[in-house]
């Protein structure tokens, strides 16, 4: 049982856990209440942490679930002995999450330049606020189509995304766009339709030999980029080569990456 004792300070939403759902051993998602006041942008991350001593850690989570939901969404890696993650894989229905309240993140709309197709690029639990981007209706007026590729060691931890797609299929708020989306689903290590790194699929040209997409255009192509330090700097790299700049909020380019989970 988490001690809910310690007083939640003023800049801190106490919000309770409504579904634990874990894919794998090392991968879960969760939802919680949502206050009314809480507002993010999809794409954007919060700190949460748990009133489990006197001063809780906190730490940047992707928010998962689009902008419109009424609960909050979450997906998780489960580290042994993390200060955070050690306790948070073992929560349950009931229990109280800690969210503070300031929102904030780069893998935003805003930060890119119009163009025709958008790449969402993602490893492991990357994929967190590309759940939440693919399910916003004004990724699809901005782009007509987008793509969204998840690598993973192993077919399981793929769970999560596939889980998401096919809920997105069916929406009846987005489902109307589905024609717009592509999922590239690969593996490096377990066999699988598509294996191998997404720099190496995309720099050979197998990739688009796959999908009958054209070749990266820096004049038509945007990239969101989310998941490990070597997957960062190798796709940030690739977008170079491919001849994309970097975008910020304030001014924006034609790919933007998340390095808040990684520093």
């Amino acid at each position: 049982m988490l001690n809910t004792q310690n007083p939640i300070p003023e800049n801190v939403f106490a919000e309770k856990v409504t579904e634990v759902k874990h894919y794998t051993n090392s991968l879960f998602k969760f939802r919680v209440t949502r206050p009314k006041s809480f507002r993010f942008r999809s794409g954007e991350f919060c700190m949460i942490g748990l009133p489990n001593s006197e001063n809780p850690i906190y730490r940047a989570y992707s928010i998962a679930s689009p902008f419109w939901d009424k609960e909050l969404e979450f997906f998780s890696i489960k580290v042994q002995g993390g200060p955070l993650t050690e306790h948070l894989q073992r929560i349950k229905i009931g229990d109280t999450l800690l969210i503070r309240k300031k929102t904030t993140g780069t893998l935003l709309l805003e930060a890119l330049l119009p163009g025709t197709r958008l790449y969402l690029l993602s490893t492991g639990t990357g994929i967190a606020p590309f759940a939440s981007l693919i399910r916003d209706p004004e990724i699809y007026e901005k782009f007509n189509k987008v793509i969204l590729i998840q690598t993973t060691r192993e077919r399981m931890e793929l769970s999560y995304a596939n889980e998401i797609v096919r809920e997105l299929l069916d929406d009846p708020l987005i489902g109307d766009f589905s024609s717009q989306f592509i999922f590239y689903p690969m593996t490096t290590r377990e066999a699988s339709d598509h294996m191998g790194r997404i720099t190496d699929t995309m720099s050979s040209g197998e990739f688009f030999s796959r999908t009958g997409l054209p070749p990266i255009q820096a004049t038509e192509d945007r990239f969101m980029i989310c998941g490990s330090i070597a997957m960062l700097k190798d796709c940030v790299a690739m977008a170079e080569a491919f001849g994309l700049k970097e975008g910020t909020n304030h001014a924006p380019g034609t790919y933007v990456v998340e390095r808040a989970f990684v520093s």
